[in-house]
């Protein structure tokens, strides 16, 4: 009898042991599957950090760029527009300051000088208007590109039908980037696209300020496009990132373009 109950303690006994060593590789188990877990997550953050972080390279790299071109054609504007009438007018008057003309020849020299500084006065109001449009400072976004769309209307390149809903809610500095965005579409329908008919549509909604631009230029290649972006299309997607919002196109080669942008806006 004494034996028999100490083969069932010796047997309770193995019974408890292999429970305790089950217990305790299960508890490996379950650490090893949270260190592991662990680490892929991790590694997934790290890598997600590691995406953002190149983005954001991506986008400095490309904000650097775009003011930098925005530079190189300031200092074009600069010499063409400015320096270059004003050495003309600089070499009139100094031929007036020889003295050796008749009056005849004096007072047409006189209206070459008039005529030039007029000009040039003119070109440096165009280049103050293209750094910072007064009109958008004093009476708002929706007049700022209304004004935009009449100058390009009346230089004749080109057809615009636009509609604008906006109701004044962004701060000036956003509202500085969006007048850029279709600033620089117009620039691309015209000098790239050869785009006859353009249709803009803005509307304000909620949270967003939706944009709906169209042309109907030669197009372009979308896959050729996203391989090697140019200085302007990489100067729209960083002003939109600037914008917290989104931005999609659509374009076939001889099928026009179609752009379309969500800026957020803030929350009151």
């Amino acid at each position: 009898m004494e034996k028999e109950l100490l083969q069932e303690d010796s047997q309770i006994i193995v019974i408890i042991l292999i429970a305790i060593m089950v217990l305790l590789l299960m508890a490996v188990s379950l650490v090893l599957f949270f260190f592991f877990s662990r680490k892929k997550i991790i590694a997934a953050e790290l890598e997600k950090a590691n995406l953002e972080l190149s983005h954001q390279k991506d986008l400095l790299h490309s904000t650097i760029e775009t003011q930098e071109e925005e530079r190189k054609r300031i200092a074009q504007d600069l010499h063409d527009a400015i320096s270059a009438k004003l050495n003309v007018v600089s070499l009139s008057t100094n031929v007036l300051i020889d003295g050796k003309l008749n009056k005849e020849e004096q007072e047409r020299t006189l209206q070459n000088i008039l005529s030039v500084t007029t000009k040039t006065l003119e070109s440096s109001r165009r280049l103050a208007h293209n750094l910072l449009p007064p009109i958008l400072e004093n009476f708002g976004l929706s007049a700022a590109i209304e004004e935009l769309c009449d100058e390009f209307i009346s230089s004749k390149k080109v057809n615009i039908e636009y509609a604008i809903e906006y109701n004044n809610l962004l701060p000036k500095r956003k509202e500085l980037h969006i007048f850029r965005i279709i600033q620089e579409l117009l620039n691309n329908s015209v000098r790239h696209g050869r785009a006859e008919n353009v249709i803009l549509k803005i509307n304000d909604t909620n949270e967003h300020l939706e944009i709906e631009y169209v042309d109907n230029g030669k197009g372009f290649d979308i896959t050729s496009v996203n391989k090697n972006k140019g200085i302007g299309l990489k100067n729209i997607e960083s002003r939109v990132e600037i914008l917290d919002g989104k931005l999609s196109y659509h374009s076939e080669v001889g099928n026009g373009a179609t752009f379309n942008i969500s800026a957020k806006k803030p929350q009151p």
